[in-house]
């Protein structure tokens, strides 16, 4: 039997050092969560802080052809009501994917060009349509539910199947299609279909994926603080995305 002619090396320990890939990192979130002693958004308060409260649509789909606040500006502790109109006067940006999304044939992803409220039709239920500004969540409530919504209501599909069927209701006149993007996330190569072909049996099925979301300790929320002196806001909001979100809120605004 011959004897191996390597010898065995002697490789000094290393110190394992902090966060090395591998490594466990100990929460530290917990303690302050478990004892009740975390902060969430409704935990903040500033001075002069008011509270806003959505207005959202109760149809599926409709033309929107009308919208009274007059009732709702009139109530207790109501600072301001604003609708679709109102940002129409502005100069604020739509919204848009920022993912560089493609289609199968390399077209770039159709953008909705949704705005922040809907002021021609709602396209699902809860579709944001008026907001209303109050120095009380109570008080921003009511004068919310006093909003008079007149929506001419539209057939609606809630199916993606349904949805891209011809002639079905198109939730925008300009995506006739319905779709937005149109990907393959994993294409069969050539062998893999000749072998495919000649196989005894052959078996398809189309699976449904429904959103997919974290599930929060709270809903979206923010708090934000204008500063005259400096001319600029300070936002607080629970985000997994502090640049994206600020670079988002620049091109909006």
């Amino acid at each position: 039997m011959q004897r191996s002619a390597f010898r065995h090396l002697q490789v000094p320990a290393i110190a394992p050092r902090e966060y090395d890939v591998g490594q466990p990192v100990r929460r530290k979130e917990d303690d302050a969560l478990l004892r009740g002693k975390g902060k969430y958004t409704d935990d903040f308060y500033l001075p002069g802080q008011l509270y806003a409260w959505m207005v959202r649509s109760s149809h599926a789909h409709g033309i929107i052809r009308g919208i009274d606040t007059s009732a709702a500006k009139a109530m207790p502790g109501v600072r301001g009501v604003w609708t679709g109109a109102d940002f129409a006067e502005t100069d604020y940006t739509p919204f848009t994917c920022a993912m560089p999304l493609k289609n199968r044939d390399g077209s770039p992803l159709l953008q909705t060009g949704r705005r922040a409220l809907m002021s021609d039709r709602v396209r699902y239920v809860g579709d944001p349509v008026a907001f209303v500004v109050a120095d009380s969540v109570a008080q921003a409530r009511d004068a919310a539910e006093a909003v008079v919504l007149d929506i001419e209501t539209l057939p609606a599909v809630t199916g993606a199947d349904a949805a891209a069927q011809p002639g079905a209701p198109a939730a925008l006149r300009s995506h006739p299609r319905q779709r937005r993007a149109g990907l393959s996330l994993w294409q069969t190569p050539p062998p893999l279909k000749l072998r495919l072909a000649g196989a005894a049996h052959i078996t398809k099925l189309d699976i449904a994926n429904t959103r997919v979301a974290v599930v929060a300790m709270e809903p979206r929320a923010a708090l934000a603080y204008w500063d005259k002196s400096s001319e600029r806001y300070t936002i607080h909001a629970p985000t997994q995305g502090v640049a994206g979100n600020s670079a988002a809120l620049a091109q909006l605004l």
